[in-house]
C-alpha cells in the first residue's frame, strides 16, 4: 500500500533527522550522508523523482524534504514553494539515500517508524529513530504546533495576515465559552 503523498511518506524520516541534528547539535553542513530506513510504500512514492523540477515533484523527493528540514527546520508549503530548488537544498538532496527497512516495512501502515543513519564530516556514524512522527495519535501536535501551522498556512494562502491569523486563533481557543459559535469569527476579519 503506497503512502497518501510524498510529505507523509517522508515525515517519519524527517522527524528522525531533526531529532539526530538536535541531539548531536549538527548543522546541515556537518552531515556528509543520510540514509533513510523506510517501508516499501515510501520507496514506491518517493523513489521515482530524483531531481525535482516543480514544487509538486519536490514533495515526492526524500532528499529535498530532508534538505528543507535540515536547513529550514521545516518542510512546509512555504519552504517547498520558495526553497526546494535552492543550491544548498540540491546539494543536500544528493547526499540522501533510501533503503528498505524490514522493521519499518512490517509495521507499515499501522505505524510509520522513522529511522535514519547519518555519516558526519568528522567521521561519525549516528542513528536516530522516531516511533511516532509528530502529529500521530501518540505524538499529537501541541497548541503551539497547531498555531504555528495555522499561521504559516494562512500566510501562504494569503487568507489572513499574521495578526488576523493570531486573532482567529484566540477566538478558536475560546470556542467553548462562546454563546453563539456562528458569530465567533465575524469581528476578526
Amino acid at each position: 500500500m503506497a503512502a497518501a503523498n510524498g510529505l507523509m511518506a517522508a515525515h517519519p524520516a524527517a522527524d528522525a533527522l531533526l531529532a539526530a541534528m538536535a541531539e548531536h547539535r549538527l548543522a546541515p553542513d556537518d552531515i556528509a550522508a543520510v540514509t533513510a530506513h523506510v517501508h516499501q510504500g515510501a520507496i514506491d512514492v518517493l523513489g521515482s523523482v530524483t531531481t525535482p523540477s516543480t514544487v509538486h515533484q519536490a514533495k515526492f523527493n526524500m532528499g529535498t524534504v530532508l534538505g528543507l528540514c535540515a536547513y529550514r527546520g521545516y518542510a512546509g508549503v512555504n519552504e517547498l514553494e520558495h526553497d526546494y530548488a535552492q543550491a544548498n537544498i540540491a546539494v543536500f538532496r544528493e547526499r540522501v539515500a533510501m533503503v528498505l527497512d524490514e522493521e519499518a516495512d512490517r509495521a507499515y501502515p499501522a505505524r510509520w517508524i522513522g529511522k535514519v543513519s547519518l555519516s558526519t564530516r568528522d567521521g561519525r556514524t549516528l542513528h536516530a529513530r522516531v516511533d511516532e512522527p509528530k502529529g500521530d495519535p501518540g505524538n499529537t501536535l501541541s497548541r503551539e504546533d497547531l498555531a504555528t501551522k495555522f499561521v504559516r498556512l494562512a500566510a501562504f494562502s494569503h487568507a489572513a495576515s499574521e495578526d488576523e491569523a493570531h486573532a482567529l486563533l484566540e477566538q478558536a481557543w475560546r470556542i467553548a465559552d462562546a454563546a453563539r459559535v456562528g458569530a465567533l469569527f465575524e469581528a476578526v476579519l
